[in-house]
């Protein structure tokens, strides 16, 4: 299963709730070419909800490396909640756990913000 995103507002926070897998191919363009959109459309607060990720290869990997820097480009904040356990421990071996803020919750992760 590719990946499928759903981006809804919350106060003045966007959340981009992806689920699926994030690797090679459409699911990656398709992850960028969101977030573009949503850095495009002047969100500076940027909530990455990866709960129902199921997988994330390397080209995954990369492709929140870019949207660390394309958000970082335009002075826009983005950070992760309710990652999967699989996820998580892929983030720490590649030390990604200390360049993005983390939340287990989605509200404390809005409220982190402010």
């Amino acid at each position: 299963m590719s990946v499928q995103i759903q981006t809804r507002e919350i106060n003045d926070v966007t959340v981009m709730a992806c689920s699926g897998t994030i690797t090679l191919g459409q699911a990656t363009s398709l992850f960028r070419n969101t977030l573009r959109e949503i850095l495009q459309n002047g969100s500076k607060k940027v909530l990455l909800d990866l709960n129902d990720v199921s997988y994330l290869d390397s080209t995954g990997i990369g492709e929140l490396v870019g949207a660390y820097t394309s958000a970082h480009s335009v002075q826009a904040t983005i950070k992760l909640s309710r990652l999967p356990e699989k996820v998580y421990n892929l983030l720490q071996i590649t030390k990604l756990v200390t360049v993005f803020e983390i939340f287990d919750d989605e509200a404390e992760a809005i409220r982190s913000f402010e």
